[in-house]
């Protein structure tokens, strides 16, 4: 039988409670009209799914599957006597399961926030998740995957694409020479951020807490970069920058904490922050010299079902990899698994963590 992998309710508080895996067995679905059969290859981490395990995220579901990134091979359609074209033309291909449900193409956020969006994955709002072996998905709810990614980066895009993407280019309006700060490098949206932001001829300045990393995203196409744990990392940044472009247009940051106060003085006037995270707290400080400045604090998460199509669409034109930091293999490997949690909650990747489901690492043969 095939498995999937969900998460055990535990007693504990919000926080300290730490919820183990627990495998599970489960027919192979049948698709209904209009949808698809697929085999997954791969899924991914992100970190909602240890915010999930320590009951800090909302809405979660104790029995559908974990996981919101997959990829996979589409084995049949669920209208096989009359489907449609766009499914006819997915069958036996491999797919990318879009990540959210309930978010089209409007631009300011989800169509309807309180009642149909949601993101897959242990989520009350939808039975997907990528934890399992065999899903059944809508036809409108996967895109054909790049042909050069193997199944791993492919499990690697979705959910940290979008939300790079949607920050970058969607909220951040990043163009070809503009210099673009982005923070924490290392995780995964942040190193999508990077990829983006250089195929599309910015300028990229990255901070980290770990001069490694620095390292490794200048080999990536980084201007430079300086450690967050460097007191007045701020003034070393800003002698990086060009002469003749001394400022930052943008900050792509996935922290909070001091972001404002930090770049103000080096973001030009109107310039723009998007945040997509506070990991360093739930508040973030806003300085009256920031609104003298005119500076844009704008919020971003995830996006929707248009920006995710606009995002695959230019990482196949650009030929781009996503990171991976660490791939386990079996989605019965439940010590394997815990260990790339372990790694999540250390900080220790640089880029995504992956399981491998099913069959070998290579790009299909199309």
């Amino acid at each position: 039988m095939p498995y999937s992998l969900t998460v055990k309710k535990t007693e504990g508080k919000p926080g300290q409670v730490y919820y183990p895996l627990q495998l599970n067995t489960i027919p192979i679905p049948t698709p209904g009209p209009g949808q698809l059969l697929i085999k997954l290859s791969a899924c991914a981490l992100n970190h909602r799914d240890l915010f999930i395990r320590q009951h800090l995220y909302p809405g979660i579901s104790f029995t559908h599957p974990l996981f919101a990134d997959g990829y996979g091979t589409v084995t049949a359609l669920g209208d096989s006597s009359n489907p449609s074209p766009a499914a006819q033309a997915l069958l036996h291909k491999p797919v990318l399961l879009l990540p959210m449900r309930g978010w089209d193409s409007a631009p300011a956020g989800p169509e309807d926030l309180g009642s149909h969006f949601s993101i897959i994955g242990a989520s009350v709002g939808s039975a997907v998740g990528t934890g399992q072996e065999w899903v059944v998905v809508d036809e409108g709810d996967v895109v054909a995957a790049p042909a050069h990614l193997t199944p791993a980066e492919g499990a690697a895009l979705p959910l940290v694409g979008v939300t790079g993407w949607r920050a970058l280019v969607s909220k951040g309006g990043a163009e070809a020479g503009d210099n673009v700060l982005v923070t924490g490098i290392g995780g995964g949206v942040a190193l999508q951020v990077l990829q983006f932001a250089v195929a599309r001829g910015c300028n990229v300045w990255v901070t980290s807490g770990e001069e490694g990393k620095v390292e490794r995203a200048v080999g990536m196409g980084a201007k430079g970069g300086v450690s967050y744990r460097e007191g007045g990392w701020e003034r070393k940044l800003a002698g990086m920058l060009p002469e003749e472009r001394p400022y930052l247009d943008l900050v792509v940051d996935g922290a909070g904490g001091e972001v404002v106060g930090k770049t103000v003085k080096l973001l030009k006037p109107g310039g723009v922050i998007a945040n997509y995270g506070m990991t360093v707290g739930p508040k973030m400080d806003w300085l009256m010299q920031a609104t003298l400045k005119h500076v844009e604090l704008k919020g971003t998460t995830m996006g929707s079902k248009k920006e995710f199509r606009e995002m695959v669409e230019f990482v196949n034109e650009h030929k781009i990899r996503p990171v991976v930091s660490r791939v386990v293999k079996g989605l019965d490997n439940l010590e394997g698994i815990d260990s790339l949690f372990d790694d999540m909650k250390a900080g220790r990747q640089f880029g995504k963590l992956v399981i491998q489901i099913d069959g070998d690492d290579s790009p299909p043969k199309l």
